[in-house]
């Protein structure tokens, strides 16, 4: 037999498995009678093999409450009559009760409000415009909002009727969203709401056993202890998303993990630590394949993301000439379109060059920044690297022309930017 391909399809929709829509008939018929039904898991297979073609009474008030549909619509042929001879008790009892709903001008079989795979997959599709925002522009408000109100989205529709799988799905999509949001924040400097949002993610993360969302959310704690300095915190962050499923599966997502407990160790000064933990990202990194379909959101991650923070680890243990080096690996390689990221590798290189004594060269890489985010605001986070660029320039070369040129152009750009 060909089977019931619409049926399938359906159960597909709603993440439904033959033992959920089983427990799904019989939960619809103790609300349509009062009893618990006996829908087996060999019910659904013979539904579904095309065994039962034609499915009636009780089978078929169920398939019709659980999908909110006729059974026509569900692949079946039309019935010749409403219910099959049966135990007249029980079969007093359904026709009590549809007349009763028929009395009170509600109609004996009601549609129930659901959520399935479709909008798991719709809410999924929406992630990678928002990312493609953050990596243009930078954490700012809509990025925010935009992100909470999915968020908050898929939250609601998890509550609807939903199988397990469904729910755990609409779970990991929350949890991601709701990352977004904490990540525009980090980068932002909103710090507090940022907390608040990362608390939340991974609480969802948790529920949906979601291991790559817990990974994401440990890597922005992380970040947001750095700007902290709560440097302690920010280790324990890392060591955690090394710890998750997702990267001992993935040696994309360990090669991040690794880098981000190098920055952290290399902010507490231990040295060989940090750099032993940029060697586990490097050979990581060498053996995950980049061609691999992921989440958009770890789109940024690859060989130039890397030396970017193979630079700030170098910077953080005082080693301008090898955050440089770092800083041009990182710029030769980083995709035009992601100019926050090009922003923060700018000044970087320029830093670096500041503390080799090159004033004036320092000031003409920096700079470019402001013609590369020309269109939108600089991010809080950049231009807090903006600030503290302007610190060390004053501190390096107190009295040289090219500060005070360099001063008096971006001062105002950058503070109110």
């Amino acid at each position: 037999m060909a089977g019931n391909a619409v049926l399938r399809a359906r159960m597909a929709d709603l993440g439904l498995t033959q033992d959920e829509l089983a427990d799904r008939m019989n939960s619809a018929l103790l609300e349509i009678t009062g009893r618990p039904g006996d829908v087996s898991a060999r019910t659904v297979r013979n539904l579904l093999s095309g065994a039962t073609r034609r499915p009636i009474g009780r089978t078929r008030a169920a398939l019709e409450r659980v999908f909110g549909c006729p059974s026509t619509e569900l692949g079946f042929v039309p019935s010749a009559s409403a219910l099959p001879p049966e135990d007249p008790v029980l079969r007093r009892s359904f026709i009590t009760t549809a007349a009763g709903a028929m009395a009170a001008g509600v109609p004996g079989i009601t549609p129930r409000r659901s959520a399935g795979m479709s909008d798991v997959i719709r809410l999924r599709d929406g992630m990678a415009a928002l990312t493609a925002l953050d990596q243009s522009r930078g954490g700012h408000v809509a990025l925010e909002s935009t992100a909470l109100a999915r968020a908050a989205e898929a939250v609601r529709l998890q509550q609807k009727a939903v199988s397990q799988t469904v729910r755990q799905r609409l779970l990991s999509v929350a949890a991601h969203y709701m990352s977004t949001a904490a990540w525009s924040c980090v980068d932002a400097r909103q710090l507090d709401r940022a907390r608040t949002h990362l608390n939340e993610a991974l609480h969802m993360a948790g529920m949906a056993q979601d291991s790559a969302a817990q990974l994401r959310v440990w890597n922005s704690t992380a970040m947001l202890a750095q700007q902290r300095h709560e440097f302690g915190e920010s280790l324990a962050a890392s060591q955690a998303a090394q710890s998750t499923a997702a990267a001992r599966r993935d040696p994309l997502f360990s090669s991040l993990a690794h880098a981000r407990t190098a920055i952290s160790h290399a902010s507490r000064g231990d040295r060989n630590p940090a750099l032993c933990s940029l060697g586990h990202a490097e050979n990581a990194l060498a053996k995950a394949d980049l061609d691999v379909p992921r989440a958009p959101w770890i789109g940024f991650y690859g060989p130039a993301e890397l030396a970017a923070i193979a630079a700030i680890v170098h910077e953080l243990l005082d080693q301008p000439a090898y955050a440089e080096a770092a800083s041009h690996r990182a710029l030769a390689s980083l995709p035009g379109d992601l100019r926050r990221n090009r922003s923060m590798a700018i000044v970087r290189l320029g830093s670096a060059q500041l503390h080799q004594g090159e004033a004036e060269q320092a000031c003409a890489t920096t700079s470019a920044v402001f013609g590369l985010m020309a269109d939108n605001p600089l991010p809080g986070r950049l231009r807090t690297m903006i600030g503290d660029f302007h610190r060390s320039l004053f501190t390096v070369a107190p009295s040289a022309q090219v500060a005070r040129q360099w001063a008096d152009r971006y001062r105002t750009e950058w503070s109110t930017a």
